[in-house]
Formats: C-alpha cells, sequence, structure tokens
C-alpha cells in the first residue's frame, strides 16, 4: 500500500509537464501535499523532494521515499529508504485531463490506485490520474477540531462536495463508495449488517439525535480525510467503527457508541493523524484499541491519537488500551465506573494522561495487560473520586499542539452535558 505523508511536484521549466488551468493544485518541490487518486482509491501526504533530471522524490512523515522496486508494470509501491541515486523512488508529474499523471523514473510506468497501489500503463484512466491539495492551504480546518487530526495537514471531510440524504443501507454504501468528497446525512436509524467501507474525502453526520446504523458498523481501510459524526452506533456484529490499514486524518466526533460484538472504536495497523472527540460509550467491553497486536512493528512511529471530552460511561476497559503510538494524548475526558481499567499503555507506547475526570474507577491508569509488557504513561492534573491509584512510568514525548484544557474537576459537568449525539444541531 501507499505509505506516509505528503506527494509531489512540478516546478517552472519541467520539460515533462504543462500545468493545466483545471488543476486542482500545481505542486511545488519543497511543499507537502495530499494526493489523491481520481477515483477515490486512495489519498495519501508526502513532501515533494528534487532530484536529478527534472525528477523529484516523495517522501513521508517517517522520513521514506515512495519507491517502485525493480520498476516492472504491476509491481507493488511501497515506502524505503530514501537513495538520491535509486531511479525507481524519482517520479515526474504529468499534466493530463486537470490532474496529474505519477511517472516512475526507472521504468517510465505511471502510479496506478487501488487496494495495493501499483505500477501499469499511463493511461487518462481516474486511477491513473492525481489531484494535489497543498498541506496548510485549501479547506479550513471545521470547527471544534483539535488534536492530532489538526496536524501535517487537517481534516476537512467532505466539505466542498454534495450532500446526499441516506436512509437505506444500499443508498449509504453508495455514498460512502463514491468517488470525490461528499456529505452523507444518515436520517433515521439504518439497519446494517457487517462492516461497511468508507472512501476518503467523506463527511458522515446523522440528523438529529436519534439518528444512525444498527447491527453493523462502518470501516475505514487505507483511506483518508473521513469525518464520523452525531451518529448512534449500536449492535453491530463487528466493530462500531474501525480504522485501519495506514488511513489517516480522521475525526470521529459527537457520537453514542455502544454494544458492539468486538472494539467501538479500534485504531490499528498504521494509522495516523485521529482525533476521537466527545463521544459517549455504553454497554461495552473493550471499547477503544490503538493497536492490535504486540508483533505490529510497522505501527512505531504510527498510532498518533488525541481523546478528548469523551465519556466512557459504564463501559469495562480499553479507554484506550495502546501499543506503540506515541505521544498519545488522553485528556478532559469523563471515567465513570469502569470496572477493569481506565487507561492502559503497553508495548512501547507513550500516553499522557491529563486532566481527566476519574469517578469509581479502581484502576484508573494502568501499563501491563494480558502478555504485553509495560508501556509509558505520565498523568497529570486528573481529578479523582472514588477511585484507586493511578499507575505510571517513564516518560512520554511532547504534544506538538496547542489546545485548552478544561479543569478537571469541572469535566464531569462539562462532558455529561456536551457529548454525545443531539449536541451539534445538524
Amino acid at each position: 500500500m501507499l505509505c506516509g505523508a505528503g506527494l509531489a511536484t512540478v516546478i517552472a521549466g519541467l520539460a515533462v509537464s504543462m500545468l493545466p488551468a483545471a488543476a486542482a493544485e500545481a505542486p511545488a518541490a519543497g511543499n507537502t501535499y495530499t494526493v489523491a487518486s481520481n477515483d477515490g482509491a486512495t489519498s495519501r501526504q508526502w513532501r515533494v523532494d528534487t532530484r536529478s533530471g527534472g525528477r523529484f522524490a516523495l517522501v513521508d512523515t517517517a522520513g521514506q521515499c515512495l519507491a517502485a522496486p525493480g520498476g516492472a508494470t504491476g509491481v507493488a509501491l511501497a515506502p524505503a529508504a530514501c537513495d538520491t541515486t535509486a531511479a525507481d523512488q524519482q517520479w515526474s508529474f504529468v499534466a493530463k485531463s486537470g490532474a496529474y499523471q505519477l511517472k516512475n523514473g526507472q521504468s517510465g510506468w505511471c502510479a496506478r490506485s487501488g487496494a495495493t497501489p501499483a505500477l501499469d500503463a499511463c493511461t487518462g484512466d481516474a486511477n491513473r490520474l492525481w489531484t494535489f491539495t497543498k498541506v496548510g492551504g485549501g479547506t479550513p480546518a471545521p470547527a471544534g477540531l483539535v488534536g492530532w487530526a489538526a496536524q501535517n495537514g487537517t481534516t476537512t471531510g467532505g466539505a466542498g462536495g454534495a450532500t446526499v440524504t441516506v436512509t437505506t443501507a444500499a443508498q449509504l454504501d453508495s455514498a460512502l463508495q463514491a468517488s470525490g468528497a461528499r456529505i452523507v446525512k444518515v436520517s433515521g436509524m439504518i439497519a446494517l449488517t457487517g462492516m461497511h467501507k468508507v472512501s476518503s474525502n467523506k463527511t458522515i453526520q446523522g440528523v438529529g439525535s436519534g439518528s444512525g446504523l444498527r447491527g453493523g458498523g462502518l470501516t475505514l481501510d487505507n483511506v483518508s480525510n473521513v469525518i464520523i459524526q452525531n451518529l448512534n452506533i449500536t449492535g453491530s456484529g463487528d466493530d462500531a467503527v474501525n480504522v485501519q490499514n495506514g488511513s489517516h486524518h480522521v475525526w470521529i466526533d459527537h457520537n453514542t457508541l455502544s454494544d458492539a460484538y468486538d472494539g467501538l472504536v479500534d485504531i490499528r495497523l498504521g494509522s495516523d493523524y485521529v482525533t476521537v472527540s466527545w463521544n459517549i460509550t455504553r454497554d461495552h467491553d473493550k471499547t477503544m484499541l490503538l493497536g492490535s497486536a504486540d508483533t505490529d512493528t510497522g505501527d512505531r512511529g504510527h498510532l498518533r491519537v488525541t481523546y478528548h471530552h469523551n465519556w466512557f460511561d459504564g463501559t469495562n476497559q480499553r479507554h484506550p488500551r495502546v501499543r506503540f503510538g506515541n505521544p498519545v494524548h488522553v485528556y478532559n475526558n469523563l471515567y465513570s465506573n469502569n470496572g477493569a481499567y481506565g487507561v492502559a499503555s503497553t508495548m512501547e507506547a507513550g500516553v499522557l494522561v491529563e486532566g481527566n475526570y476519574f469517578d469509581h474507577v479502581a484502576h484508573p491508569t494502568t501499563l501491563a495487560q494480558g502478555t504485553s509488557p509495560d508501556g509509558n504513561l505520565v498523568q497529570r492534573d486528573n481529578y479523582f473520586t472514588g477511585s484507586g491509584t493511578p499507575m505510571t512510568k517513564g516518560s512520554v514525548k511532547a504534544i506538538p499542539y496547542a489546545y485548552t484544557m478544561d479543569a478537571a474537576s469541572a469535566v464531569k459537568s462539562i462532558v455529561s452535558a456536551g457529548a454525545g449525539t443531539g449536541r451539534l444541531g445538524l
């Protein structure tokens, strides 16, 4: 799959490309871009670095370069250690139909989107045309977005796209899989079975306080720029919301989540830049998992998530349970009667727990769980009533963004009045 963050550029005088007036963005060296395939299947961010011969490298947030090992048609694209002399890591950007082909310097084949992006013939098909949006420009972040989902770019969901209202599972699937930006309004409770895929650049919002999904959930698989808001999601036979396989820039906000078979919000497998805010969780055991296995070492450097102003109302554990993510930021949440524990930091994780309200939680924070070793956890400025002693260990990386903390003693009244569905006027 395509990994990383930021994409590409054409500069003045580049012989292979004339910049079309219809192009959404004319890329330039040194900038970082969100790059989306025209078929909506793939969206990533890269920084564009100059290489010789009028070509460029696409560098992700881990400092690795997009490569096409061997350069043959059909070869899967993957990140690799940057080598300024490697032709398979060099790309040119050829203007076509208001977008760009990404042409590999070794083979001359072009990037094709999909579940496993690969090299293929350079055609005008939508899965071989890409548009560029400069990080830090374009549509501003929506009001209320704080934390990791607003870093290295931002999360705007379907802003600027068409708005469609859905009342059936078939309508929902059609809207979620449509190419391009779209705002999907869910009216009433829609009965689902299984998990339903969400494509990039979507906002999914419930109408009023009583709309949502029953019996199934939403899965975000290798996508980006998604907002899930004001939905009641209950009774899923799997997860309520699953975020996986490098998905990034996701905001899960003001939902009421309950009674799924597995997790309510599970984030894993290299996903990154996520904010989970102002949700209510009820009637559930394993609530929010961040990192699914100790063996998923590819999660290192990813799984950066902010959890704030959520109400964990009687749910048992995993609020969240973290592997590898560092720093994970847990602040101003309300914990009420959580049976097993509040927050767990395990397996190389670093979690900052601050300004939360723990109401009758015997184990507010803990470390090792199951066979996972201790992670690091710092707790500060939390409020405890009828609760046990938090466990801490080591240090956590610094939080890189600005945020405003409510006083921990006020969190119970603030969050219980403001979390969940029906609070946004939608």
